[in-house]
Formats: C-alpha cells, sequence, structure tokens
C-alpha cells in the first residue's frame, strides 16, 4: 500500500512538471526573437523528412526583407549544427547547411558579407569531421560559394585553412576506392574553388605565395599521376559539371590548368617552382612520359606571351642536382630526361616568341651545350644523350620560327663555334662538333628559296672558313649542313655517293634564275676555291671527298646554266691536275678525286643537255672501266692492290683534256675563253711563277727571246747580261743553238704569236674576273718580308759591300781581299720588290 502512495506520487509530480515545463516554453517561445523562431520551424520532428519548404520560404523572405538579421541568422543555424555535430544527428546537420546554401544563394551581394563569416564557419567545421559525407557536403557548399561574384571586397577573410584541408583531402588513402575517389574529387574541386575565389579579388589573401602554391600544385600532380595513359590536349575539354562525374586525374589536370591560365606574369615562376620540386622529391624525370604530359599541360594552358617563361625555367633547372645521394650516371640520365622534355615543350613556346625571347633561348641552350661539353671532354659517359636532346631541342625551337629568324639563328650559332687559330684542345672540337651538329638541325627546318637569302656573307664566309677544321668527321658534317642548304628539289639523297650513270637517277632539274646567277657570280670564286681545298687535305677519308662531291653535284644541278658551265669545267680540271702534281695525297686520295672528277664531267652534259661533251665524257669513262676501273666510282678506302702501272700519273691519255672541253663547249655555241685561261683554284700552275703574275705579263713582251728565255741556261744567261763585273764564259753561250739564235732575230713564229695573244687574253680575263683576294694571293712573295730583311742585314753584318772594306777590316791580309773580290756585292740575292 506504501509502495502503490509512492508510485502515485511520483507520476502526478512527473506529469505536473511536464505541463509546466510546456506551459513555460510556449510561453518563452513567444518571447524569443523572430529570426529563431523562423530558423527553428525549418527543422522536422524527424531528419528523415528533410527541409521544411514552406518555413524556408518565410525564413528566405525575413531574410531579404531585413538584411540586417542576416549574420545572427547564420550564426544561430552554425550553433544549432554544432550541436547536433557533436551529439551526431547527421541529418539536421545536413538540413542545417541545405538552409545555408538557399539563404547564400538568395541573399544580395552588397549583404553577402554579413552572412558569410557564419557560413564559412559552418563549412569549416564540416570540414573538420572524420564523416566523409560531412567532409563532401561541407565542399559542395563552398564551391557554390567560390561561384558567387561578390561586389563587396573582404578585408579580412582568410582561406589558408581551406586551402590545407582541400590539401589533405587530395592525398586521401581511405581503404574504401570509392570513398577515396570522392574524397580526393571533392579535395580538388575545393581547391578549384578556392582559386576562383581568390585570383580574382586582389583585396583578399595572396594565393600565390609560396606557402599556398606548396600544398596546391603537388595536390593536383600527386592526382594526374596516377592515370593510367597520359594524354595532353591542346585545349581545355573539362566539363566536369560540379566535377564529381569525372576521374580525379583528369580533375586535377582541368584545375591545373584554370590555375595556369590565371596566372599573370608575375605569378608564373611560382607556380612552376613547386612543380620542379615535385618532380625531383618523387623523382618522376625517369622515365619522363608524367614530366612531359604534365609540362605540356602548362605550354598549352599558360598566356601565350608568357610561355617563353617556361621554357627558361626549365633550362635554368636542367643541372639542378637531384636530391639523395644518387651517383653521377643517375644525375645524367635525370639531365637527359630534364632536356627531353625540354625538347618536347619548346616548339609550343616558339610559335610565340619574338625578339630577344628568340636568342636568348638559342643562347641558354647553347651554354648549356658548352658545360655538357666541358664535363664529357674528359670521359665518355652518358652526357650524349643529354646532348642530343638538346640538340633536339634546338631544332624543334627553330622548326616553328619563321624563315628570317632561323637564318638568324644559324647565324648566331656559327658565332659560337671555337674558331681554330692555334692548337685546338679536345674540348673545342668536341664543342665545334656539336654545335655544328646543332647548326644541321636547325637548317634541316630551312627551306631555302634564294640562295643569296639562304647564305648572306658573312654567314656564308663563315662556313667557308669552318670548312678547314682539323677533324674529318667535322669537315663532313659541314658539307652536310651545305646539302640541307643547297638542296631544294630534293636531290641530295641520289646524289649522296658519286656515279656517272644519272639518267638513272632521276634528278630535278630546273632553269637557274637571275638572282642565284648573280649570287654564284659574287661568291662562287669562294665556294669553289674551299671546295678544291678541302679535297687538298691529307686527312681526308672517302667519306670527306664524297661530301663534296655531293656539294658540287648540288650546284652543278641548282644553278645549272650556260653562265656558270665553265667555271664548273674548270673547277673539274683544277681536281684532277691536284690529284697528280699534288705530294701530300696518297694513292686512294689520287684515285677517288679522280673517280669524283669523272662523276661530276658526266653530271654537266646531262644537266645541261649537252650532247658533244657528253659524247666526250662517256668516251674517257668507258676507256677508264677498261683500263682503270679504280678512277671511276663508287669509292674505295684503300687502292692498295695496283701496280705502279695503274697509277693515275702513268695514265695521262685517261684524263680530260682541257682542249677538248672547249672544242665540246664551242660546239654547242657557248663561250669557252675561260676554260682556256689557267686555274685560279690551283694557284697558277699554268703561270711562270706562282708569285708573280706582273713578270708572267712581262714576259709575254719579250716575243724574241721565247726560246732564249726558255732555255737550261737562261738564268746564267739572264745573270751576265745583268751583273757588271762578272766574266762572261763562252761555255756559258755555247749551249744556246744557232736555230734558236736564229729564230730570235727573225721575229716570233706564228704559233708563237697565237700563244703570245692566248696568254694576254688569259691574262686579262684573270684580272678582270678574279676577285681580289685571289690576285693578292698569287702576287705575294714566299717569304716574309721580316725574315728576309733579316737575312739581308745579317749577310751585310758578315761581308761588306765595298772591296777595299775588307781589307782595312782584316789588317791587310792579303787573304781577306782575296775573299772579298770573290765575293762581290752585286752576286747577293735581293728579295723582288712589288708595288701595291
Amino acid at each position: 500500500m506504501l509502495q502503490l502512495r509512492k508510485i502515485t506520487h511520483r507520476t502526478c509530480f512527473f506529469i505536473s512538471r511536464t505541463v509546466y515545463m510546456t506551459c513555460c516554453c510556449g510561453c518563452c517561445s513567444a518571447l524569443r526573437p523572430r529570426y529563431k523562431r523562423l530558423v527553428d520551424n525549418i527543422f522536422p520532428a524527424s531528419p528523415q523528412d528533410g527541409l521544411v519548404k514552406s518555413n524556408m520560404e518565410k525564413l528566405t523572405f525575413y531574410s531579404l526583407s531585413s538584411p540586417e538579421k542576416l549574420d545572427r541568422i547564420g550564426e544561430y543555424l552554425f550553433q544549432k549544427a554544432s550541436r547536433d555535430i557533436y551529439r551526431r544527428r547527421h541529418g539536421f546537420v545536413i538540413i542545417a547547411m541545405e538552409a545555408m546554401d538557399q539563404l547564400l544563394l538568395a541573399c544580395h551581394s552588397q549583404t553577402l558579407n554579413l552572412f558569410v563569416e557564419s557560413f564559412l564557419k559552418m563549412v569549416q567545421k564540416l570540414l573538420e569531421s572524420t564523416d566523409p559525407q560531412l567532409q563532401i557536403l561541407a565542399t559542395q557548399s563552398f564551391v557554390r560559394f567560390a561561384n558567387i561574384e561578390e561586389d563587396t571586397p573582404s578585408y579580412h577573410r582568410r582561406y589558408d585553412f581551406f586551402v590545407s584541408k582541400f590539401s589533405a583531402m587530395c592525398h586521401s588513402n581511405h581503404s574504401d576506392k570509392s570513398t577515396r575517389d570522392n574524397i580526393r574529387l571533392a579535395g580538388i574541386q575545393g581547391l578549384q574553388g578556392v582559386i576562383r575565389k581568390t585570383v580574382s579579388d586582389d583585396l583578399v589573401e595572396n594565393i600565390w605565395e609560396a606557402q599556398h602554391m606548396d600544398k596546391i600544385v603537388p595536390s593536383l600532380l600527386y592526382n594526374m599521376q596516377t592515370a593510367e595513359k597520359y594524354e595532353t590536349v591542346s585545349c581545355m575539354e573539362t566539363d566536369t559539371r560540379d566535377g564529381f562525374e569525372e576521374d580525379p586525374p583528369r580533375l586535377a589536370e582541368a584545375c591545373l590548368r584554370e590555375l595556369v591560365g590565371r596566372a599573370a606574369f608575375g605569378h608564373i615562376r611560382s607556380v612552376l617552382r613547386p612543380v620542379l620540386t615535385h618532380f625531383d622529391r618523387h623523382e618522376l624525370w625517369v622515365p619522363n612520359d608524367f614530366a612531359v604530359h604534365t609540362f605540356k599541360i602548362i605550354m598549352f594552358s599558360i598566356q601565350a606571351q608568357y610561355s617563353y617563361s617556361v621554357v627558361e625555367a626549365l633550362m635554368q633547372h636542367l643541372d639542378v642536382g637531384a636530391p639523395g645521394n644518387v651517383d653521377a650516371r643517375a644525375r645524367t640520365r635525370v639531365r637527359a630526361a630534364r632536356a627531353a622534355v625540354l625538347s618536347n615543350i619548346v616548339a609550343i613556346a616558339a610559335g610565340d616568341s619574338v625578339g630577344p625571347s628568340v636568342l636568348e633561348i638559342i643562347n641558354n641552350l647553347l651554354t648549356n651545350l658548352r658545360a655538357s661539353v666541358a664535363r664529357d671532354s674528359e670521359k665518355e659517359s652518358d652526357e650524349r644523350l643529354y646532348q642530343e636532346a638538346l640538340i633536339n631541342a634546338l631544332g624543334e625551337f627553330a622548326d616553328h620560327l619563321p624563315d628570317f629568324q632561323k637564318i638568324d639563328i644559324m647565324m648566331f650559332i656559327v658565332s659560337k663555334i671555337p674558331s681554330q687559330r692555334g692548337k685546338s684542345t679536345k674540348a673545342d672540337a668536341m664543342l665545334q662538333s656539336i654545335l655544328l651538329k646543332s647548326l644541321l638541325k636547325v637548317g634541316t627546318t630551312y627551306k631555302t628559296t634564294e640562295l643569296s637569302k639562304a647564305f648572306p656573307a658573312a654567314f656564308l664566309d663563315a662556313l667557308l672558313r669552318l670548312s678547314s677544321a682539323g677533324e674529318p668527321a667535322t669537315r663532313a658534317l659541314l658539307q652536310r649542313i651545305l646539302h640541307t642548304l643547297l638542296d631544294r628539289r630534293g636531290n641530295a639523297t641520289v646524289l649522296v655517293t658519286p656515279t656517272v650513270e644519272y639518267a638513272e637517277l632521276g634528278l630535278i632539274v630546273e632553269k637557274c634564275s637571275r638572282p642565284d646567277l648573280i649570287f654564284i657570280s659574287k661568291h662562287g670564286y669562294a665556294i669553289f676555291s674551299s671546295l678544291y681545298d678541302g679535297l687538298q687535305l691529307e686527312s681526308n677519308v672517302a667519306e670527306n671527298v664524297s661530301a663534296i662531291y655531293t656539294t658540287l653535284a648540288l650546284l652543278c644541278v641548282e644553278l645549272s646554266s650556260e653562265e656558270t658551265v665553265c667555271d664548273m669545267l674548270q673547277l673539274i680540271l683544277s681536281i684532277q691536275h691536284s690529284a697528280i702534281s699534288n705530294p701530300v695525297l696518297s694513292t686512294a686520295q689520287q684515285c677517288q678525286l679522280h673517280a669524283i672528277t669523272a662523276a661530276l664531267a658526266a653530271l654537266v652534259p646531262h644537266v645541261l643537255l649537252l650532247p658533244r661533251l657528253q659524247e666526250y665524257i662517256n668516251q674517257i669513262i668507258e676507256a677508264r672501266r677498261e683500263e682503270a676501273p679504280h678512277m671511276l666510282p663508287p669509292l674505295q678506302e684503300s687502292y692498295e692492290h695496283l701496280s705502279p702501272s695503274k697509277m693515275p700519273n702513268k695514265m695521262p691519255y685517261l684524263m680530260i683534256d682541257q682542249m677538248a672541253l672547249g672544242d665540246c663547249l664551242k660546239a654547242h655555241g657557248i663561250e669557252a675563253s675561260r676554260l682556256q685561261s689557267a686555274s685560279p683554284y690551283s694557284g697558277g700552275a699554268n703561270l711562270a711563277h706562282r708569285h708573280s703574275w706582273v713578270e708572267a705579263g712581262a714576259a709575254q713582251g719579250r716575243d724574241s727571246l721565247a726560246d732564249i728565255s726558255a732555255g737550261p741556261n737562261a738564268e746564267l744567261v739572264d745573270s751576265a747580261n745583268s751583273s757588271p763585273g762578272v766574266q762572261r764564259h763562252p761555255l756559258q753561250l755555247e749551249n744556246v743553238s744557232l736555230e734558236a739564235l736564229r729564230r730570235a732575230a727573225s721575229g716570233p713564229s706564228e704559233a708563237e704569236k697565237r700563244e703570245a695573244e692566248r696568254r694576254k687574253v688569259t691574262l686579262n680575263n684573270a684580272f678582270r674576273t678574279a676577285p681580289f683576294d685571289h690576285l693578292l694571293h698569287l702576287t705575294q712573295p714566299k717569304y716574309e718580308i721580316k725574315d728576309k730583311l733579316e737575312e739581308i742585314f745579317n749577310s751585310l753584318s758578315e761581308e761588306p759591300l765595298l772591296a777595299g772594306a775588307g781589307v782595312l777590316a782584316g789588317g791587310g791580309s792579303p787573304g781577306a781581299k782575296c775573299h772579298s773580290q770573290q765575293l762581290p756585292a752585286y752576286t747577293k740575292y735581293f728579295p723582288e720588290l712589288f708595288l701595291y
């Protein structure tokens, strides 16, 4: 009975307390602020029912009519959501976040700042939770906020927490793959929202600072490198629709594109520095597929006028050492991989690089090449891969430049090639070879239209100077450069090796243009003389001879004209003469020169359609095939099997005859007077004295003494006639025949007159057509004036000029007097005098 009373008492007490609390809350609710009542009414009794839409409309209308209450509404929603998060009532948290989103979208931009602080506190609270669903929900809300344009600036808003949190989400390692991908996608999209919100507002936190870029960029790269394959497109093909239909690599790529595309010139380095650091730390250079993919994305996304800065930054990073304790070979491989990346992206920058930026990039590439040569000069290493990658980068860059800039680049490269003056080191030889390879790489991208444009005077002079390089491989490389620039019709591939069967090659021959004729008339002697001198080098191998043949053959094809045929044939005759008379050439080299003279001689009538000349050359070729096949193509490295009777100098009847060539040209109506003149390439071998054209002209005036001057004792006769005090010995005149004296008395014969006239024409043509440098070379003395003067002064100090001076100096000795009389002063040899 007592227990029943206690239970009844407790029940009555609980009922009365409940009624009291209900009445109290009902009375107090009428006293609460209206915005709190409106906020409370949007929450349903059960979270599964979702947001009460009718009450949400009332709250929205109230917020718009009383914008000053927005900050209080946001703060109250944040407090309710914080309690629900603590109590793990996530359904009500989602409803509160949805209400926040609707209020955010409904508010005008002028009053948004009053609500944003509470909104961002709510988003931060959700991101700090460990529930992936709440993190993704908060990210979605933040992205919606980031897409709203604000007219009123915010001076105190900071996003460093969001950058750190979204970056951490990008590196999520959740055990469930689907959840992990969703978290990473949310983190990437959150970073994208931060970028959009900050880069367009100068008053907010500077997102380009290193503390932020060091988190954003590696997070994006971390997700990009997880892709199964890398497909780089040149434009932004990212329709993400909030990003959650895409996989993390593609969304990260789109975010990186947007980041780079929004970067101004001063911010490019802020993005590139963490990219390079990420590749170094995680050893992503080798293999370099992902690096190429990443840098292509950067090049395609960056503003065009800033693209060269990416190339510049990568070039500056080429020689940066890899982190950790790695050996030199590994560092070299990393360096080569970086250079390969550079060669893949440099072409993208070429189209938008103008002015100094072009030469700056080229200069940086050449600087790195020189540094590589300095490292590689002592031993063989993987530096060659690095050098090839740099050369490829140079070629790719030049390939996308206009032709006039390619010429400037080639001239710039030539100016960096070390000269051969003095003793060159191994490093200089390697640098010369590598720079010539770079020049060849650029030359292959140039399309020659006119020779005068392809070979400016300074550029041509520099190339011709390099034709006498010490290394045979270097000289062959230079000839390949000439082939590339000379070949305009694709004939170089079929003219690589010497041949006499041109009918089967299918050469493309067109009439020579007037500008090209003007070019060859101006520079022809310098080009032919350089090629001729290149064939006279003792270190030549078959490759060098074949390369010069190709150059001459291309010149013959490209400059096919009746105005140039004499020059070409004159050069062919000079080469043939040098193959016999040059003592430094080996037997193999002599045979090789005879072979290319036959090949070139057969090419001239084929190109110009000269049947008579072709018939004559064919006769020589057939005769050589029967008796001397070693004097025909193909070239061989060794001709040791030749017998002495088969040596080229033993078979003069198989040589190309100068007079026969002239007759063939005359038969075709071509002026052949230049062909009859002495060859300017062989140093005036047909002249009386190699160093004096004036003497040769003066000798023509002594027609009546032509036979006497040609006698074996001509020097003694002239000396006796011109030296006083010298006793004339009858023996010196007995050797002169009576017939020679009779001819001298009667005057020159008709044949002598014709020969004198021919020599006169030759001399006139030489002085009219030969360049001044060539004339100066022919007329200069064989000795140095300084050395000759020293020799004269030494002879004067040893023997006196006057006969009596020796007696006085010798103290009246008879022997001294006799010696002085035997050596008179006029028996000394004095140098010839020249007037320039």
